[in-house]
């Protein structure tokens, strides 16, 4: 009996969006989002918790016997200078966990996603006569380093709460606002990153005989590291490799001990992640060892993710109950794609984390981009405008507020309803 979002629940939420645009904050420093989540879900009726994992929140709302429900959205920023010319743009700023103060932007639309599970939630409260069970709202720290929803787990979330039978999430994309989108499969990709550093001798630029420059060497493991997608990798299969950093020395006339690389893979499988990853580091060791490098390379796996594949049959539910309450032409196909998310491990990808099996779990994309913004984007169908509008994690990246979350949260709401149980 979902419908559209009341006039008061909207009110809200876009208060929030709009506040969270303005203060955003980076993974693991959360604070004062988690506190304004966790106070307008304690308005709402729900018993709060804070400080799970981080600045994890958990809201309850119980309405007896029934399913656990968990609706997740996620508190994180990232280190991105907005600019998007917006009256409510963010100019804040924030400090990494090496000390160095760099901007700070809601440029992937967790802002977004707080707002909808508020309304959401607001309009969960409203309408208890419709169903029974238990909601759990979460609001997730850290997801844009994937450290999050581990931290939460590891600080018992399905301990100190009645685990969930089914984990709901959605997660804004450069489709037009008003629309959702549902895959027939994986939705987004595992990964790894790892951190490597490669190790060389110091010295004199002027006399680069007397060193042993590891910039030459990462610069050749980067230009090799493309081989393994081009060369070692079957053209049906989806897999990229990114070096997302390359870091060494400070001044022109050094010749600097060591460089440090970050590499990400990306795949829809833990045999093409795992192969990929072992591809990796023997480049590495082999251009050190063709380098003369006098030390062994080291290495570091900073995260990892699992393919995000909802289950088939509570997501072909809720894409029938979207249909319904949208109709079809709002309601899209997604097709996998190479962004990555820690949400796996709330549900079978994280059994062997937080043990409690069956879990089920749903993930679609919520549509954003306004009338105006897809009119004025270059391009004469819905593909060449696809390619040309800011994408997540741009400092251009604009949701348009009112339809997105008028539909983002009808489409939580509705979800939620479908995975409860009906009086």
């Amino acid at each position: 009996m979902a419908t559209a979002p009341s006039a008061d629940d909207l009110a809200r939420a876009a208060e929030l969006y709009l506040d969270l645009h303005r203060h955003p904050e980076l993974s693991g420093a959360e604070e004062r989002t988690a506190a304004r989540f966790g106070d307008h879900l304690a308005d709402a009726g729900y018993r709060v918790t804070r400080g799970i994992g981080g600045h994890g929140v958990a809201g309850v709302l119980r309405n007896g016997p029934g399913p656990v429900v968990l609706l997740r959205a996620e508190l994180d920023a990232l280190p991105v200078a907005e600019r998007t010319g917006l009256p409510y743009a963010s100019t804040a700023t924030g400090r990494t966990p090496d000390g160095r103060e760099v901007p700070v932007m809601h440029a992937c639309g967790h802002d977004v996603h707080l707002a909808c599970a508020v309304g959401a939630a607001d309009a969960l409260a409203a309408t208890r006569a419709h169903w029974r069970g238990t909601v759990l709202m979460v609001g997730q720290p850290a997801e844009e380093t994937l450290s999050g929803a581990r931290a939460m787990l590891e600080d018992g979330l399905y301990r100190r709460f009645e685990p969930p039978s089914a984990v709901l999430a959605q997660h804004t994309a450069p489709l037009p606002a008003g629309m959702v989108a549902h895959g027939r499969g994986p939705i987004t990709a595992g990964s790894r990153t790892l951190r490597v550093v490669i190790h060389g001798r110091g010295g004199h630029a002027g006399a680069p005989q007397l060193a042993l420059d590891p910039v030459v060497a990462a610069a050749a493991v980067v230009l090799r590291l493309q081989s393994i997608v081009a060369q070692e990798t079957s053209p049906a299969e989806q897999l990229v490799v990114t070096v997302g950093s390359l870091e060494a020395g400070g001044q022109g006339n050094v010749v600097p001990d060591r460089a440090a690389l970050t590499v990400t893979v990306r795949g829809f499988g833990e045999e093409s992640l795992e192969r990929a990853c072992a591809a990796v580091r023997r480049i590495v060791r082999g251009e050190a060892a063709a380098s003369g490098c006098p030390r062994e390379p080291e290495f570091e796996e900073l995260s990892r993710s699992g393919v995000n594949t909802p289950d088939p049959g509570l997501a072909a539910q809720l894409r029938t109950a979207h249909q319904e309450l949208f109709g079809a032409a709002r309601v899209a196909e997604w097709p996998p794609a190479l962004a990555t998310e820690d949400f796996p491990l709330f549900g079978p990808a994280g059994e062997s984390l937080h043990g409690v099996p069956g879990i089920r779990t749903a993930y679609w994309m919520l549509g954003m981009v306004g009338p105006e913004q897809w009119a004025a984007a270059p391009g004469t169908g819905a593909a060449q405008k696809l390619a040309a509008l800011p994408a997540n994690h741009s400092p251009e990246f604009r949701p348009q507020v009112g339809a997105t979350l008028r539909t983002g949260i009808a489409a939580l709401h509705t979800a939620a309803l479908t995975a409860l149980a009906r009086p």
